[in-house]
């Protein structure tokens, strides 16, 4: 079969479920631009480096627009947003029945839910997004589960995380990829009737059909940086949770190296898986 890079490009819809701050909208883009960063930044690890493709953003939040043909496209991805998922809101309430619907009814697309997006991804199948009592913040060490190791190819995680919500519980049909002691669902997968049962963590990629992470792969330091900085001056975030945050700065961040291949792993499995029943 011919290299990823000798076919059509790769096409991504990112849901856009919130707008950057200025700062950070200045300096990156929005978060259409933001996750197309991740995906070039982690093509260097992924297995066909030189694959071409193709993001485009619609903003689900303000306008509710969402793709005209989704079949045209590989996955759909939700990103985080300062919202809460379990709000009774339009558009959050019309989001939560988008991705039922995709995974419903257009099974042969990946979905990718990040922060926001993995509590959106419960909310529709079948699981619930509370508030937590505590704040996670920054780069945070995940615990992973059989299944988590085998897909990431790591024993732990490093991922920045921003998030006071979080999704308590696995849903009905899902498989856990790891912990914190503040938020014990850090990620969850839901893989095709096809897949082997996963009892020994024996997941491929191209087992996957939903992949949510409650971290932020596509933060960089400086993104995070700005968030806290914003947030601490409104009161947000007390000095204590600041300080913290600034202890674990410099940690490792596996969010394009770890993260961003994994999600290439899981895109050109599921190209090659169409190609073969064309």
């Amino acid at each position: 079969m011919p290299p990823a890079s000798a076919s059509k490009p790769y096409r991504i819809a990112v849901l856009l479920c919130d707008t950057p701050l200025p700062t950070v909208l200045a300096a990156n883009g929005n978060y259409g631009t933001i996750f197309e960063t991740l995906f070039r930044n982690s093509l260097a690890s992924a297995s066909d480096p030189d694959a071409d493709f193709v993001v485009d953003a619609y903003d689900v939040r303000n306008d509710m627009v969402y793709p005209e043909n989704v079949d045209e496209y590989d996955a759909v991805l939700l990103t985080g947003s300062a919202a809460s998922a379990y709000e009774n809101l339009e558009w959050i309430n019309r989001l939560v029945d988008y991705v039922r619907f995709l995974a419903n009814e257009k099974p042969h697309i990946r979905i990718f839910g990040i922060c926001f997006g993995h509590q959106i991804v419960a909310r529709a199948l079948g699981g619930e997004c509370v508030p937590n009592g505590s704040w996670e913040i920054g780069v945070t060490t995940i615990e992973l589960t059989e299944v988590g190791k085998k897909l990431f190819g790591v024993p732990t995680l490093n991922l920045e995380q921003m998030h006071r919500d979080h999704v308590p519980t696995v849903p009905p049909s899902f498989h856990l990829l790891g912990s914190t002691p503040i938020a014990p669902n850090q990620g969850m997968v839901r893989l095709y009737p096809s897949a082997s049962a996963p009892a020994a963590g024996d997941v491929l990629p191209a087992d996957v059909h939903i992949f949510t992470v409650q971290g932020h792969p596509e933060f960089r330091t400086q993104i995070t940086q700005e968030i806290v900085k914003a947030r601490h001056s409104t009161g947000l975030l007390d000095k204590d949770i600041v300080a913290d945050y600034e202890r674990r700065a410099g940690w490792r961040n596996d969010g394009p190296g770890v993260v961003g291949r994994t999600l290439w792993e899981m895109l050109r499995a599921g190209r090659e898986q169409r190609a073969r029943e064309a």
